[in-house]
């Protein structure tokens, strides 16, 4: 597989990445949250489908340092291969997927430099699942479309997990809430990118080309014992609002010492993971 395959996480830099950028660390502080946060609901129709086959292919999309195949590949049947793609060569470094499968059998993988643009249905030749973590929101409609027609064509289930929703809530609300999250929401949409209606679109373009496709909300919900998490995307989250709309600098470190100040209470940001399978015959 020559042809560019991976790398969504690096199209666009949403509200955690303009904070700390997309390193290990930032990933490695946010893997515990997306592993609780993950639909494990959308996994037993999944099951069905991989179940009773020789050795079950994976390609992880945009994989940072493998945090989903970590979480994945124990939670189905095996043998696996996960081939993991990023356009960062630092972190594909340190990308790896350990553990055995849901039935004890081997897990390996390896690791592929490349992009998602291109993506087309023969490069999916012999894959049992594509796989993405924080993808959708970070994609055009164009790419988003590209990437259904790719899966359809193979006739490949997708699993894509962890896309920005919008939906931001605070145990204390407070009148800037609203305005910083539209802020954020329109962040996301620069360039053309989908942000918070990527799972629409992608809900569309997988339908449109005969697929079924299931939603699961998927929200992180970060307590006190998220507060180094909490912190980093929080300061994110404001940057990028400011980024978008400069007015609200000036009501920004007040908002933002509030927030941070904040003990015992919850913040839940809104996530949606999709599951995308054939139809039935």
């Amino acid at each position: 597989m020559g042809r560019n395959l991976a790398a969504p996480g690096s199209i666009a830099r949403t509200a955690d990445q303009l904070s700390s950028g997309c390193s290990p660390r930032w990933l490695s502080l946010r893997e515990p949250a997306d592993a609780v946060a993950r639909a494990e609901a959308l996994l037993d129709p999944l099951h069905a489908v991989l179940l009773n086959r020789d050795r079950v292919i994976v390609r992880d999309m945009g994989c940072g340092t493998g945090s989903m195949g970590r979480w994945l590949a124990a939670r189905l049947p095996g043998p696996q291969h996960w081939v993991l793609y990023d356009r960062d060569a630092a972190l594909l470094e340190v990308a790896t997927v350990t553990g055995v499968a849901a039935d004890s059998t081997p897990v390996t993988f390896e690791t592929r430099l490349g992009e998602l643009t291109g993506l087309r249905a023969e490069d999916l030749a012999g894959t049992s699942l594509v796989t993405a973590s924080a993808l959708l929101d970070l994609l055009t409609a164009e790419e988003v479309d590209g990437l259904a027609a790719a899966c359809a064509g193979a006739g490949c289930p997708a699993l894509l997990t962890l896309s920005v929703s919008g939906e931001v809530e605070f145990t204390q609300a407070e009148p800037l809430d609203a305005e910083f999250e539209a802020a954020f929401n329109d962040h996301q949409r620069r360039d053309g990118r989908l942000g918070p209606d990527a799972i629409r679109a992608a809900t569309e373009a997988f339908e449109r080309r005969g697929m079924r496709v299931a939603g699961r909300p998927s929200p992180w919900r970060l307590g006190p014992q998220q507060a180094a998490l909490t912190g980093q995307w929080l300061r994110g989250w404001v940057a990028a609002a400011c980024e978008q709309r400069p007015e609200l600098a000036d009501e920004a470190p007040g908002y933002l010492r509030r927030r941070l100040a904040e003990t015992g209470g919850e913040v839940v940001v809104g996530h949606t993971d999709l599951l995308a399978i054939e139809e039935p015959a």
